[in-house]
């Protein structure tokens, strides 16, 4: 597999060249933030059209079809739309709690999003313990949904914003404890490290019953966790208008629907680092053959189709399941996934401590 340290490598030698230290860091800074800031956006309107293509495929219809071919610059034409939008003030809010909130939503999903590895040395944070950063930083964006509904100073608003906390805070106990569940099995928390432990064999293949529970269930959670149905009792349209982001407008309204479909790749991106190798191609022991022509398809195509894949069967429960019940909902979460978590927890540790694993 190509590894691209070799470019990034080149690239700081290159700037050092020509500048001093502390000016190669500003200009590499500058540039990775251009580059995460555009890999995001590109992916939200891709997201965008896919989910609505998808969905229309559900429900036997033809889904946008008007702007570009086959409707491809529809989420384009609805980004230019929105950005032009009038940012309407409201009286009787928290101005600074209001205004703050989508930027707290938006900064959490892009550094979940910065973790990601993409490719052999494709990757902008690389910690020891990038997994625990990972877990840490995605649970900002509540802090951030939760300010939106009580300073929007409205019922509708507050009732969302309490049913996403309570929600989103129960959820991450089931993914922390299947992320915990891999990371025991893999003996690292480093993303490459993980990463590069499933070189031979992926862990939904390598791990046995354990790992599949883990997946099952990081799978229900993630989708929880991002308040899509049928798990989007926070954005009820039906009960709610729109949930805790009714009052926002403009700019503010397409950062909570940016960060809501990045979030659904985010998930999805650390379901295939987790149980699908990531980057790593699908490798057979023996079969030295097929092992080489899997080589030869880069690293970002299998991270991206794993993700893809992934994200179509949590867009394909949104529009299966019907909404479930607040209570529902949380008896789901702490009745049955935390307490069959905690047993796969120890059952994985049984597992490697017996080295019943491939």
């Amino acid at each position: 597999m190509f590894d691209f340290s070799i470019i990034t490598n080149w690239l700081n030698n290159l700037l050092n060249s020509y500048m001093p230290a502390w000016l190669t860091t500003t200009v590499e800074c500058v540039l990775i933030g251009v580059g995460l800031l555009l890999a995001y956006a590109l992916l939200a309107l891709f997201y965008i059209y896919f989910e609505r293509k998808v969905c229309a495929a559900f429900q036997c219809r033809l889904g946008p079809d008007r702007v570009g071919y086959h409707g491809l610059l529809q989420s384009f034409a609805d980004m230019f739309k929105m950005l032009i939008k009038e940012l309407i003030t409201l009286n009787h809010i928290d101005r600074f709690l209001f205004a703050l909130a989508p930027y707290l939503v938006i900064i959490a999903s892009l550094l979940a999003f910065a973790v990601l590895p993409w490719g052999n040395g494709l990757q902008i944070i690389d910690f020891n313990i990038g997994i625990f950063f990972l877990i840490a930083v995605s649970s900002i964006g509540v802090l951030g949904i939760l300010l939106a509904g009580w300073s929007s100073n409205n019922k509708f608003t507050l009732i969302g914003a309490l049913r996403s906390g309570a929600q989103m805070i129960s959820y991450e106990l089931s993914i922390g404890l299947s992320i915990l569940t891999m990371v025991a099995f893999a003996g690292t928390m480093s993303v490459p490290g993980i990463v590069e432990a499933q070189k031979d064999c992926w862990f939904i293949f390598a791990g046995h019953v354990p790992a599949f529970i883990a997946f099952v269930i990081y799978l229900i959670a993630g989708t929880a966790e991002t308040n899509r149905g049928p798990f989007d009792l926070p954005e009820a349209e039906s009960e709610l208008t729109a949930g805790y982001h009714t009052e926002y407008s403009g700019i503010h309204f397409g950062f909570f629907y940016l960060a809501e479909y990045l979030n659904l790749f985010i998930v999805s991106g650390v379901a295939s680092l987790m149980f699908f190798g990531g980057w790593m191609p699908f490798h057979v022991a023996g079969w030295d053959g097929f092992n080489m022509v899997m080589d030869y398809i880069p690293g970002i195509v299998w991270f991206l189709g794993k993700a893809i894949v992934i994200s179509f069967i949590i867009i394909w429960f949104k529009w299966t399941f019907p909404r479930l019940r607040i209570d529902q909902l949380l008896n789901l979460e702490w009745k049955y996934l935390l307490p069959i978590n905690l047993v796969n927890l120890v059952l994985m540790t049984l597992v490697i401590a017996s080295g019943f694993h491939f």
